[in-house]
């Protein structure tokens, strides 16, 4: 298990746990990162990423990047 931070670009990842405080949790379950969920990286500029997950393609933070385990 890593963090979504060390994943690679273009490889398919399954969340296999999403950390962080309560309100983050639901905050990242409502953009479609939900354990079993697949995820893949599209880019990776400074620790920031934008990441396909349930055909949406979503920004996020390295902060928040870092609570989503794969």
């Amino acid at each position: 298990m890593m963090p979504l931070t060390m994943a690679r670009e273009g490889e398919q990842n399954v969340i296999k746990k999403v950390g962080g405080k309560e309100e983050t949790r639901r905050f990242l379950k409502n953009l479609g990162f939900v354990t079993g969920g697949v995820v893949t990286v599209v880019s990776e500029m400074g620790g920031n990423m934008i990441v396909n997950v349930k055909d949406s393609r979503v920004a996020i933070g390295k902060d928040m990047a870092n609570k989503i385990m794969v």
